[in-house]
Parts: structure tokens; sequence; C-alpha cells
């Protein structure tokens, strides 16, 4: 029979914590990178995110320069948006932005015949991106990328976290966004998700 473990509620994230680095062991990540790694492995209970996710080397950096600055952060889904910690970043000056359920984003996807979350990445273009967070759809994703690759004019975010899950065109995504030259945070293959996304963005929270 299993044994429930006494222990008090303030006690339970550092307990997962120190189970977690008990049972990775050795790693190469710096230590600003295993405090998301860490909360990764803590949200989703999957230890092969330390095998798949990557940072360009300046990732990190460059997303706690975003907070800092009070850039906003921009996501896919509502669900990512409701799970950032807002206290935290509002105390930088940023705003937490999520535009797919704008009446606006409708509009444009049918018109363009693009999806709500390809349209809301067009549509939150010029609202002071910092950092924007994809963990659910592929098709954000490529749109970021797309609009990067063109230079848009007041489209510049400080870090793309791209972390999209499924089948079509989830890994492939990531794959494109691991061969750019910007700062990125992605897992590569199938594996990802809203829940990866938002806990990349709280521990970056945390570390600013």
């Amino acid at each position: 029979m299993p044994q429930i473990r006494d222990i008090k509620p303030q006690e339970i994230e550092a307990e997962s914590f120190r189970m977690i680095e008990a049972e990775l062991g050795p790693h190469s990540f710096t230590p600003e990178q295993f405090a998301l790694v860490r909360r990764v492995i803590h949200a989703t209970g999957d230890f092969s995110f330390a095998d798949n996710i990557r940072f360009s080397p300046e990732a990190v950096a460059a997303g706690l320069a975003a907070i800092r600055a009070g850039r906003n952060i921009l996501t896919d889904v509502q669900m990512a948006a409701s799970g950032i910690s807002r206290h935290l970043l509002t105390h930088h000056g940023g705003e937490v932005l999520c535009r797919v359920s704008d009446p606006h984003t409708a509009e444009l996807a049918k018109e363009r015949g693009w999806t709500r979350s390809e349209a809301a990445m067009e549509l939150a273009s010029q609202d002071n991106i910092g950092i924007i967070a994809i963990g659910n759809a592929p098709t954000a994703l490529i749109k970021v990328l797309a609009m990067l690759a063109a230079k848009r004019p007041g489209f510049k975010p400080d870090l793309i976290i791209g972390v999209p899950v499924g089948f079509v065109n989830a890994a492939e995504s990531k794959e494109l966004l691991a061969e750019n030259n910007f700062p990125f945070i992605t897992s590569l293959g199938r594996k990802g998700g809203t829940p990866v996304a938002v806990a990349l963005v709280n521990a970056l929270l945390r570390l600013a």
C-alpha cells in the first residue's frame, strides 16, 4: 500500500524541487537554465524535457531584460495567459496579452484564411511584445517566424518561447525556431504544451 508522506503545504514545492534534482542528477545547464527546466519538470512530471529543451545562448538574459523593461508577454491561448503569474509581471510594468478571442481576430482569420492563432499574432505585433510564449498552436509559431523574417516594423520581441505540442507541424515549427539566430527556448519533437510554456515564463518571472 502506498505510504502517504506528511508534509506541510509550504514545504511541498521545495521538496518537489529537491526530488527532481536528486533524480535528474548531473546536467550541463547553467543555474538560470536549470531553474527553468526544473519548473517544467515540476509542472509536467516528465524528465524527458531535460533532454529535449533547447536554449539559445542569450535566451534567459533576453527574457529577463524584457521583463525588467516592462515589455508585454504575448500568448497563443487564453489558458496560457491565465496561468502566467501576472502579479510578478505587473511589478515590472508589463502585461499578459492574448488576442485569440478578440472579435477582430475572428474577422481577420476568416478574411485571410488563417487560423485564429495566426491572426492573433498578427494583431498583437505592435503591442510592445517582449516575450512570445506559444505552447499550443504551431501555426502561431510559424506566423511569428514569418513576421520576424519579414522584419516587420515595430515587431521585435526579445525572446520567443516556442513549445507547441502535437503532430501537425509541431516538431517542424520548433526545428525552424531552433535554426534562427534570435533568442529562443524550445522543446524538440512532438512534446510541449501550454503547461510547459507557462512554466518557462513563470520561472523567468521568479528569476527577474
